[in-house]
Formats: structure tokens, C-alpha cells, sequence
């Protein structure tokens, strides 16, 4: 019989870390119905008939975000056989507060108090005997990093969840409070199942729109509510939420010793450093410039060098080329193979490597908990401009791949904040655009290692810009939402998590170079190898490229591009099939410029693309696609959260139109300073640099309050 356990507890518990090791590989990602918040299932090992579902990190069953939502409605209604909730022994009296209402659930419950060996170095001691008796459920200790007792918590858990039973703990809230419990109960008869009608209960007082909305048919609801009210002479919903926290108060003064504490601990020695006002943005920057020279130019660069140069310079290609000619297979075909996949596919898959060193980087930086303090230190940047540092959440996600970074957005709950988010997150530069940059730094500027973090604070500049831009219209205007975060404790993460992260990230670019790259290289191919000659259509000789259907429709947007430094046809068409995928830029270069094809003196052919625009317009060519609409599935992925087409299409239509502005300008004026001279295109790159600073300075007076700052709310 199958049986179901739910992972619950707040953001930064060790949820997921405790997830990855019950599971392993035996674990499948989706999203809940109807929504794009990702849902993690896996097997739990040793077990074939035991699913464990991971659920968002939330702070309460309150329907505020779209996690908590998701969460409540699977335990409401989907009523996993039991919860394993994890608990962060080093927050315990914040964590408590979810536990107590998912003991009000009526379901299973065995608590996990996880990071035991953080606790043993402060000298926190948790009494979980005394606990379990005043919670009245199960408690264990864990520690999901080290791997200590997650296998004792799993199989209670499964016999808890055999036995499906559980016994409703009845909080020791005041007297009054106790009655007006009872008096709902007693109201919604047999309309809600008696585990959980303390739960509605509760939620009812607490005046759950959600709930209200479910409980219409129940008579006499809001009467009730309303003369509960008047005997309180107060907010139901307060008093309820005061009475939760006196009762977690009085457990903790019993099952809680605290240790001698230190004046500061070494993750506020190490904070009061990299979150200085003055230091942090500096350090910022020097760790971004380190981890893209690292992967770009130098450990990352080596092995791409030897993938390319090698692999599909000197192996691949003559291997592949023998077997074609011993089966004596068809020219055009071996040319498809040869110049089209190999070629195509190659020139994307050579840069893995620098890939997955940056992955690397970004998993090490994530789980050892700076990841966080830059969405603290870019808060006080992004409210100056009227964002949240909750907007850095999905950009930073975005670095890997834009899709997840955009549904992330949903998290945010200002509405205008949001979509501001969702127009401005792939500005960052993702996983697939970091071939673009190794290829430009390579063969145009020589490995210059200045150019790859370049480009990501290029895209760190956009959002800036945008932000003040768009903050001072009508339809963005307003306060921002606050930002409140945890700041997890500094720790070294496990090899196994970093390399998980990495591998996961650097193969969904791997699967997507095997499926979309492949097809858009072989349509590819066949637009530049077929075309009208001698009154046919037929495959052309390799001097008749310029007659090729590709050359034909690249000539005619080429001249778009002429004022960007890049109007030969190949550019065009590398920077348009970009919109099906980034990684198709490279993938264009490979057939175009025949990048997987090596010279005799074993040199690549790289020379070909240096040859065809100057370092400035390769610069500019760089920048538009940093900033230009993203791939097809992010363009999908912005209009299933914009949910409204003339808004989907608005956030299009910016990206691009700043996109061709910024390009425009780098191109004209740095034209200019390096000896160029002065034409119509750049007194009008001019203009648009004044219109842009006058856009960004102009007072505009319906984002006055955005001088007001927000009081930040920072759990330790």
C-alpha cells in the first residue's frame, strides 16, 4: 500500500538537504496543478512504496504567498499519511510557531529538530522528551547536513504513517480562547472531518479568507465570529496569534537551556564585514569578478580549450568522418552530420566545462549562506529605486536558467513589484549566455578578464536603470513590499550538495543542447546549404553561401543591426535564433564560421569571427543579447505570470527597445573614443543617453513616498 510523508517546515531548515538524502536520485521535479511553483517527489530509499513530497519552505498556513498556499491545499486536501516537520534547533521558537498549526491538521505529525551539531558547538540543549510530551507528538534530533539520525526519523515516521492515526494536541491557550475554539467546533457540525475541525476552527477566528469562502454553507459562522469579537473587545486574529506565541513561550522555558552565548558568534564577525555599509558592495563585486575569471578565463577556459581544440577538433569530427565514408553514406547527409550537428552541437557543448566550474562556484556561494547576505546588501540598492530585495531572489535563481527565475517572482506579493521582477530578471545573465560571453572574450578580446564580469553587472546595471525608470510611471508607482529574509548561519556545505547542484544545473543544459540546439542546428544547416541557383532550389557548393536561403533572409533584417557595428547577415541571424535558445548564437557561429573544424597548424578557426566586426561592435553584438527578450521557454514562462497579453507583450517590447538603446550607444560613442568618427547614428546614441539620465533624474511625484523607507525585519 503506498504511503505518503510530507516534508513541511520554514525557508533554510534543511528541508531540502534532509529531501536529497532520503531520496537520492529516486526523485522526480514538477509543478503543483495549476500552479508554477516546483514540486519535488521522490522514493524514500529502502522503501518502494513510501513517497516523500517535499513542500515550499513557509513560515505559517496563512494564504499570504503562493507557497503557503500550495502547501496548506496539498496537507487540506491531498491529507498526506503522515508530516515529518523540520525544525531549526538554532530558531526554534519561530520554527514552532508552523508546527503548532500543522498539529492542528489532525494528521500524523513527528517533529525533526534538525542542525543538532550546531547546537552542540553553542551549547543549546533541547530537551525533546519534555517537548514531545508538551507538543504531544513524537520529536527527534537531526542533522541533515551531517547525515546524523535521518534514517531513525524516516522510519518512525513510515510506522507513524501505518498506524494513521493521530491525536489532535489541545494548546494551552487562555481559557476564552479555549470556548470560542468550541464554539465553532461546535457549529461546524459534521460539515468538516472531527481531526480537523479544530483547524477550521482556528483558521475561522483568525478570519481566513479562504476558509470563510469554504464555509459560506455553514450557518451563523459570522455571527459568531462577530459576538466572539465584541467579547474580546479586540482582533480575533490577534489574540490568537498572541496566545500561539505565549504558549511556544512557555514550552521553550521548560525544554530549552541555553548555552553561554557569545558576544558574537562568527557568523556576525564574518557579517560585520561583508554586509558593512561601506565594504559590502566592494566585495560584492571583487567575489562576482573572481568566480567569472575563474570559470571564464582561466580553469574553466583550459578545459573548454581542450573540449574544443581536442574532443571536437581532433577526435569527434575525423572519427565521425571515417565511419560515414567506410558505410559509404550519402554527401549531403555526411555534410548535415559533419557541418550541421557536429559542427552546431559541438560549438555549444565545448563550453560545459566553464559551465559547470561556474555552477560550482554559484552551489558553493548558495549553500554556504552569502547567497542570502547579497539579497540583504542589494536590498538597500533595490528599495532606493523601489524594489525589494525580495526582486534579487529570482534573479539570482536566474543565473542558472531564467525559466525558474521568472516563476520565482510569484513570491513577491506587490503586484507591480512583481511584474516589474518578471521584466527585469533575465537581464542577469543565465547559464545559456555564458557561452556567448566565452566566446566573445575569447575570440575578440583575446580572454580579456574583464569582459565576463563585465557582463553580468551589465545586467545588474539594467535593472537598476529600469527600476528608477519604470518606479516613475503611472502603472509601476508605489511603495515597495518589505523584505524580510533569514540569514542562515555561515557553514561549510557537503561536496555531495555542491556537486548535486552543479550537475543538476549543468545537465538541463546538456539535455537542452540534445534537443532544441540539435533541431535548430539541422533546420539550420539545411537554410544555409540549400538555396535558388540556376532557377532551383538545391544544396549549394561552399563558395555559393551568399545564395543561401539563410543569407537571403539574414540580409533582410540585417540592416536593423547596421547601427549597432553588426550588420553582416551571419550576425543577424546568430542574434535572431538566439530567441529559440541562447545557446543557438553559439551553435550559429559553430556552422557559420565552422568552429569545430581545426586547421593544419591545429589552430581554431576562430580568427573568422574576429575578422568580421571590431572589438566594440563584437561588445555591443554581446550586450543585445545579454539584455534582448530571452529564449522561447523564458518568453513562455513570462506569460504564464503575466497572465495578460498586453502586459506579456509590454515586457517583450521593453527588453528589446533597451536592449537596441544600450547596444546602440556602447557601439556609437565607443566608437568614438577609439578614433571613429562622428555620424547621424551617433548624435542620436547622444540624445538617447540624455533622454535615458533625464528618464532616471525627472521627479516625478506619485513615487514620493518611495523616500519613506520600510523598517527590514532580519531573522537570525
Amino acid at each position: 500500500m503506498a504511503v505518503k510523508i510530507a516534508l513541511t517546515g520554514n525557508p533554510n531548515s534543511g528541508k531540502t538537504t534532509l529531501f536529497n538524502a532520503l531520496t537520492g536520485s529516486n526523485q522526480f521535479v514538477g509543478n503543483w496543478p495549476g500552479v508554477t511553483v516546483e514540486k519535488k517527489e521522490g522514493k524514500l530509499k529502502g522503501y518502494q512504496e513510501v513517497s516523500i513530497i517535499d513542500l515550499p519552505g513557509i513560515y505559517s498556513l496563512s494564504p499570504y504567498t503562493l507557497e503557503e498556499v500550495v502547501s496548506r491545499n496539498y496537507l487540506i486536501s491531498e491529507r498526506p499519511d503522515a508530516i515529518l516537520n523540520i525544525v531549526d534547533g538554532t530558531n526554534i521558537e519561530r520554527n514552532l510557531y508552523l508546527s503548532t498549526q500543522i498539529m492542528e491538521l489532525g494528521i500524523p505529525v513527528i517533529m525533526a529538530v534538525n542542525m543538532v551539531d550546531v547546537l552542540e558547538k553553542t551549547g543549546d540543549v533541547i530537551h525533546i522528551d519534555k517537548l514531545a510530551k508538551k507538543l504531544g507528538c513524537e520529536v527527534v534530533t537531526i542533522s541533515a547536513l551531517k547525515g546524523k539520525g535521518i534514517r531513525e526519523a524516516a522510519d518512525k515516521a513510515v510506522k507513524l504513517a501505518e498506524k494513521k492515526r493521530a491525536a489532535v494536541p489541545v494548546h494551552e491557550f487562555h481559557q476564552e480562547v479555549e470556548q470560542a475554539i468550541s464554539s465553532v467546533e461546535d457549529l461546524l457540525g459534521g460539515e468538516i472531518p472531527e481531526e480537523q475541525k479544530r483547524f477550521f476552527a482556528i483558521k475561522l477566528l483568525e478570519k481566513d479568507e479562504k476558509i470563510l469562502e469554504q464555509m459560506k454553507a455553514v450557518p451563523d459562522i459570522s455571527k459568531l465570529i462577530k459576538e466572539l469579537e465584541d467579547r474580546f473587545d479586540d482582533d480575533t486574529e490577534s489574540i490568537i496569534t498572541n496566545e500561539r506565541y505565549e504558549y511556544i513561550s512557555s514550552i521553550l522555558g521548560e525544554c530549552v537551556k541555553k548555552g553561554r552565548k557569545e558576544k558574537l558568534t562568527a557568523s556576525d564577525k564574518i557579517d560585520r564585514i561583508v554586509t558593512n555599509r561601506w565594504l559590502a558592495l566592494p566585495i560584492f563585486a571583487a567575489v562576482m569578478w573572481l568566480v567569472y575569471y575563474v570559470s571564464v578565463s582561466t580553469v574553466g577556459t583550459f578545459v573548454t580549450d581542450w573540449t574544443n581544440d581536442v574532443l571536437f577538433g581532433e577526435i569527434v569530427p575525423p572519427a565521425i568522418e571515417g565511419l560515414l565514408t567506410s558505410i559509404n553514406c550519402a554527401g549531403w547527409l555526411q555534410g548535415l552530420i559533419l557541418d550541421g550537428i557536429v559542427a552546431g552541437v559541438g560549438a555549444v557543448l565545448g563550453f560545459v566545462p566553464q559551465m559547470l566550474v561556474l555552477f560550482l562556484f554559484l552551489a558553493f556561494l548558495e549553500s554556504c549562506g552569502y547567497m542570502a547576505r547579497v539579497a540583504f546588501i542589494m536590498d538597500r540598492i533595490f528599495r532606493k529605486f523601489g524594489l525589494s530585495g525580495k526582486s534579487f531572489i529570482p534573479m539570482l535563481i536566474g543565473t542558472g536558467c531564467g525559466v525558474p527565475g521568472i516563476m520565482a517572482s510569484r513570491t513577491i506579493e506587490n503586484d507591480r513589484d512583481r511584474k516589474m521582477t518578471i521584466m527585469t530578471t533575465t537581464f542577469i545573465p543565465c547559464g545559456a549566455k555564458l557561452p556567448i560571453i566565452a566566446l566573445i572574450a575569447g575570440a575578440l578580446f583575446d580572454g580579456a578578464s574583464w569582459v565576463a564580469p563585465s557582463a553580468y553587472f551589465v545586467g545588474i546595471a539594467a535593472i537598476i536603470c529600469s527600476g528608477i525608470i519604470l518606479k516613475k510611471t503611472k502603472m509601476f508607482a508605489g511603495d515597495p513590499a518589505p523584505f524580510v529574509m533569514e540569514l542562515p548561519a555561515y557553514h561549510w556545505p557537503t561536496v555531495r550538495n555542491v556537486l548535486r547542484s552543479m550537475w543538476e544545473r549543468g545537465w538541463s543544459f546538456i539535455k537542452k543542447a540534445g534537443t532544441i540546439i540539435l533541431l535548430s542546428t539541422i533546420v539550420l544547416w539545411f537554410l544555409m546549404n540549400f538555396g535558388w541557383a540556376d532557377g532551383s532550389l538545391k544544396m549549394l557548393e561552399a563558395e555559393q553561401l551568399d545564395s543561401s536561403i539563410l543569407a537571403s533572409v539574414g540580409s533582410i533584417i540585417a540592416p536593423i543591426f547596421t547601427p549597432l557595428g553588426w550588420g553582416d547577415w551571419k550576425m543577424a541571424v546568430a542574434a535572431v535564433t538566439g530567441l529559440i535558445a541562447k545557446e543557438n548564437v553559439v551553435g550559429t557561429f559553430g556552422i557559420l564560421f565552422g568552429f569545430a573544424e581545426v586547421a593544419e597548424d591545429g589552430t581554431e578557426i576562430w580568427g573568422q569571427l574576429a575578422g568580421s566586426m571590431t572589438a566594440i561592435a563584437a561588445y555591443s553584438f554581446l550586450v543585445f543579447n545579454l539584455l534582448c527578450a530571452p529564449c522561447f521557454a523564458a518568453m513562455g514562462a513570462i506569460k504564464r505570470e503575466m497572465n495578460n497579453a498586453k502586459w506579456f507583450w509590454f515586457a517583450i517590447g521593453y527588453q528589446t527597445l533597451l536592449a537596441y538603446v544600450v547596444s546602440l550607444c556602447v557601439y556609437q560613442i565607443g566608437s568614438l573614443i577609439l578614433g571613429g568618427s562622428f555620424g547621424i547614428w551617433t548624435a542620436i546614441a547622444f540624445l538617447l543617453v540624455v533622454g535615458f539620465i533625464y528618464l532616471m533624474v525627472r521627479p516625478y511625484k506619485e513615487s514620493s513616498t518611495l523616500s519613506v523607507p520600510l523598517k527590514k525585519a532580519v531573522v537570525r
